[in-house]
């Protein structure tokens, strides 16, 4: 009898006992060229069918050349077989003889190209994340308009790169993955945007006047004077740098100065920077005027001219870092 079981437990090494599985897969009974069979079919074809990533009504597929991904299944029957052939020769034999099942479950060797996944969650997340755009302003000669803040989008990387990662790895595992997103908020809203600029001023040059803006509505404005030819004040955006009561005149250093290029003068009847100052960018700036004629001209070094009344009613609504547009 043992030797009998001894060889009938031989001539059957190479197959698989009944109740075993790889990958889901049911390969007992099989010999292992069978099985080996079966697992190229059906386990490989399974993992070789592609990842399909969806948001809305896009799409984007990860295929088998892509991700690499395989299974060892000459390594998966030979460990179906060691499970099989895991008792002594007699056990085994009897169960063989009686049919019974040794219900166990192998879990193949299957790989992949994880860096291939990390480019998958790449390409997904460059087309379908965008930025936040915060409410900022549209300024004209005559008008400060709110441009409305956009709320951004991004996808969640982590989760979708395992999600891929465990459709690749998981036999039966659902290859149809949701790509989930999170919302992005803008720093500044649209409702914010009168409390972030609570005041503003713009100036144009070619109707010299400079306007103040409270809460995004325009309340005064004023005449002025811009600089001559050749000495334009710069347009741009700007803000007031500092702030100075009776300022010094720090000449510039230029012909149209004439002999006092290059001097300081100090406040006084001499100094015609009067009152107030209001610097805004490199050594151009708002000021009171001595020649309150020139207001409605071009006649500066490229400064803002006011006349003096106007200049101390602006100082005193503004401070600094409020913005100066320069048309």
């Amino acid at each position: 009898l043992v030797g009998g079981a001894y060889s009938y437990d031989s001539a059957t090494s190479r197959t698989i006992a009944p109740g075993i599985t790889v990958g889901g897969f049911n390969v007992g009974g099989m010999t292992a060229e069978e099985a080996q069979g079966r697992l190229r079919q059906d386990l490989l074809g399974e993992l070789e069918t592609p990842v399909i990533a969806r948001l809305g009504d896009r799409s984007w597929r990860l295929g088998p050349w892509q991700s690499k991904v395989g299974v060892d299944i000459d390594g998966s029957v030979e460990a179906a077989l060691a499970r099989t052939n895991g008792d002594n020769f007699v056990v085994r034999a009897f169960r063989k003889i009686s049919g019974s099942s040794l219900d166990a479950s192998v879990e193949p060797a299957i790989t992949f190209s994880a860096p291939a996944v990390k480019r998958f969650t790449a390409r997904v997340a460059k087309e379908v994340d965008r930025p936040a755009t915060d409410a900022s302003l549209a300024f004209t000669v005559s008008a400060v308009e709110p441009v409305p803040s956009k709320s951004g989008v991004a996808i969640k990387r982590g989760r979708l790169n395992a999600e891929v990662t465990r459709a690749l790895s998981t036999p039966g595992a659902n290859r149809s993955i949701k790509v989930a997103v999170r919302n992005l908020k803008p720093k500044v809203t649209t409702k914010q945007l009168a409390s972030t600029y609570p005041v503003v001023i713009t100036v144009d040059r070619s109707n010299f006047r400079l306007t103040l803006f409270k809460d995004l509505k325009a309340v005064k404005s004023y005449p002025i004077a811009v600089g001559q030819a050749g000495l334009e004040t710069p347009a741009g955006l700007y803000s007031i740098q500092s702030k100075q009561v009776n300022p010094s005149w720090y000449v510039p250093n230029s012909d149209w100065a004439g002999d006092l290029a290059g001097t300081v003068v100090p406040p006084g009847p001499d100094n015609p920077l009067r009152a107030r100052w209001m610097g805004i960018t490199a050594g151009a700036g708002i000021h009171g005027t001595s020649e309150p004629a020139s207001l409605g001209s071009a006649a500066s070094h490229g400064c803002v001219r006011m006349a003096v009344p106007d200049v101390i009613d602006l100082y005193d609504r503004v401070g600094v870092g409020t913005p100066v547009f320069i048309a």
